[in-house]
């Protein structure tokens, strides 16, 4: 859950002392792998479960969580996140062993069950899911930043390191978004599952290394976000998205290679898990402080265990896929972990456990078959991969050992599912278990369905019958369903408009339902071309914008209609859009209510309404848009 006694370093005294505790954790963490210090006789696992809070009307995100614990404050393992609207969790580490994973599958359930049962005071409920289909940009203003010391530490530390004027999500898939947000708070849009493995240190190269190599394929079979603000991008969108948002490099004329503070890594392990530690502390900068009072040097002469926490508080800014773990053992002992990050939240917790338990088999499968699985693929063969399943997902096809080209389902089912089923054998995972999460995998190959994909095909076929916002509240219904009777996602039935009965657009932005690809002209373009674009597209207003985007003017079929009739007193003279255009429209702004909008239509008595940011034209809404959903409702009421 990250260390919450942290600051941002406001003065160079405190920038210097704690850069000193951070070396001096580095030296004294390799001091203890230089004399065996760590337990190495058991292996445990764990994990970590993050999660929306959404409305129950309207399945739009509640941020609502500092509420929602303060109902749980006997609850000393649920905390907050980085939005309002998240929460998270952390399961009891365990040995990996018997019925390991079916308790984790129990313990997530009853955890979940108990936010419930409070957040349903609050009139919402919780939600499992990469990233939050219903999740608008609006949703990631800094209002909506959990009121705690470190995230606005985090936040203000990160756009001190910002080269550009702003954060940018370039992404591309079935749709396309590009877009500005000015704070790293997009971050909270990415939910995941994170799961722990415990190594020994004399294996932490070889095991990371695997943890590498296997990301694309528990990608591929795990993915479950591929919606961003109604896009249709990435199948596991969150990847790319992550990096974005913390992204603080811009373009230059020059060459020089920066790396995001989000990364899948440079390239293989080699020697030691300090390799990574150091890598990190010499490419990012520190971006805050923690309240550091031990003095790991002294209490490694003292032959007392530190806790490292300037190490663990810097490691908790550098976000690499795989990340490399800390800790100390009940017994004392301190231990290392390999943290999986690239699983997404959701579909339901028994697809999750489903995850883990792939990930963890192949981990140790492959361990028991490779000494080395260096030398049976290349980094950048890897690191591809990763690049392909975070895009396509179950539909991706991979670059494997001894350069074999093979899709991801034949790798997952023809190699990697025996492999996992032996590395759970060995371990003495019980058989039901395995049988169980492993037969849930096979069951995605076999349907070729994970998450990502059932979403892309559901929302495409909502998003075919109604508007937008009612296609993303129908998904998330459905998703929120399913996932109460946990339901494996491969047996999901696509969703159906009359599963949500009761669907209320009035809270609505204009942003969530106006049209955004428009077909727009240029105040010196002739009458004749206006005048054929709109009955080529059968569009009955086209606004007029300058070179720059802003917005100058506004055409209508009835000043059209007047252009012609009056024609032939013009004696064959062309007129320009800048003679017939109305110069001064009415507009409207992203964040005005559907209600002020349709009120502003009404009183003023026109048709349409261009939506404005400023100067720049970002959309349109008509009354056919208020149609569509004014009909919609009536379907429903009868």
């Amino acid at each position: 859950m990250g260390e919450q006694k942290v600051s941002l370093v406001t003065d160079q005294k405190q920038m210097h002392r704690f850069v000193r505790n951070l070396l001096n954790d580095v030296q004294a963490l390799d001091y203890m792998l230089k004399h065996d210090w760590f337990e190495n006789d058991i292996t445990r696992i764990g994990a970590e479960q993050e999660m929306c809070i959404v409305y129950k009307d309207s399945y739009k995100p509640a941020p609502l969580a500092m509420e929602a614990l303060n109902k749980m404050k006997r609850y000393n393992w649920v905390e907050t996140e980085l939005a309002r609207f998240n929460l998270e969790t952390n399961f009891v580490p365990r040995t990996f062993k018997g019925d390991c994973l079916s308790k984790v599958e129990a313990e997530a359930n009853e955890y979940l069950a108990k936010i419930n049962e409070k957040l349903a005071t609050l009139d919402t409920e919780l939600i499992l899911t990469g990233i939050l289909p219903t999740l608008r940009k609006v949703d990631l203003e800094m209002h909506n930043l959990t009121p705690k010391k470190r995230y606005f530490a985090l936040m203000d530390a990160i756009n001190s390191q910002l080269l550009g004027s702003a954060y940018e999500l370039r992404l591309t898939g079935i749709d396309e978004l590009h877009v500005k947000h000015d704070s790293p708070l997009l971050e909270a849009c990415n939910t995941s599952f994170q799961v722990h493995l415990q190594v020994a240190p004399k294996d932490f190269v070889k095991m990371y290394n695997i943890a590498q190599t296997l990301a694309g394929p528990t990608i591929a079979i795990s993915a479950n976000s591929p919606i961003v603000f109604g896009r249709r991008l990435w199948h596991e969108s969150r990847i790319a998205l992550f990096q974005q948002a913390l992204d603080t490099r811009t373009s230059c004329d020059h060459l020089r290679e920066r790396c995001p503070r989000v990364s899948f890594g440079q390239g293989w392990l080699n020697k030691s898990i300090l390799e990574i530690y150091r890598e990190d502390i010499a490419r990012f900068r520190v971006l805050i402080a923690g309240d550091v009072e031990e003095d790991a040097i002294q209490m490694i002469t003292k032959d007392k265990v530190p806790k490292l926490r300037a190490l663990q508080v810097h490691n908790s800014t550098v976000y690499r896929w795989n990340r490399p773990c800390y800790g100390i053992s009940p017994n004392g002992k301190p231990h290392l972990r390999i943290e999986n990050r690239v699983l997404p939240s959701g579909p339901t917790v028994v697809d999750e456990v489903a995850n883990a338990a792939f990930w963890l088999g192949a981990m140790v499968g492959l361990a028991d078959k490779y000494d080395d699985i260096r030398t049976q693929i290349s980094w950048e063969d890897v690191r591809d991969n990763f690049g392909k399943a975070a895009r396509f997902g179950i539909d991706s096809k991979f670059t494997w050992f001894k350069d074999k080209k093979i899709s991801a389902t034949d790798l997952i089912q023809k190699e990697l599912l025996p492999l996992a089923r032996a590395g759970l054998t060995k371990y003495k995972v019980a058989k039901k278990d395995i049988d169980k999460y492993l037969g849930i995998i096979e069951g995605r190959v076999k349907h070729h369905t994970n998450g990502a994909r059932w979403q892309l095909r559901a929302y495409t076929k909502l998003i075919k019958e109604t508007t937008r916002d009612e296609a993303l509240t129908v998904l998330t219904a459905s998703i929120v369903k399913n996932q109460k009777e946990n339901i494996p996602v491969h047996n999901w039935k696509l969703p159906e408009l009359k599963d949500l009965e009761n669907y209320r657009p009035t809270q609505l932005k204009v942003e969530e339902f106006m049209i955004t690809d428009l077909f727009t002209v240029q105040k010196d373009d002739i009458i004749e071309l206006v005048a054929e674009m709109m009955d080529w597209r059968k569009i009955r207003y086209t606004p007029v914008e300058d070179s720059k985007g802003h917005l100058v003017g506004l055409i209508t079929s009835r000043l059209i209609l007047r252009h012609y009739i009056q024609s032939a007193q013009l004696n064959g003279k062309a007129q320009l859009v800048k003679d017939i255009m109305v110069k001064d429209p009415i507009t409207v702004e992203p964040d005005c209510s559907i209600l002020e909008a349709m009120k502003m239509m009404r009183e003023k008595e026109i048709g349409c309404l261009p939506v404005v940011q400023g100067k720049e034209l970002v959309g349109i809404i008509t009354e056919m848009d208020f149609l569509r959903i004014t009909s919609r409702l009536l379907e429903r009421a009868s």
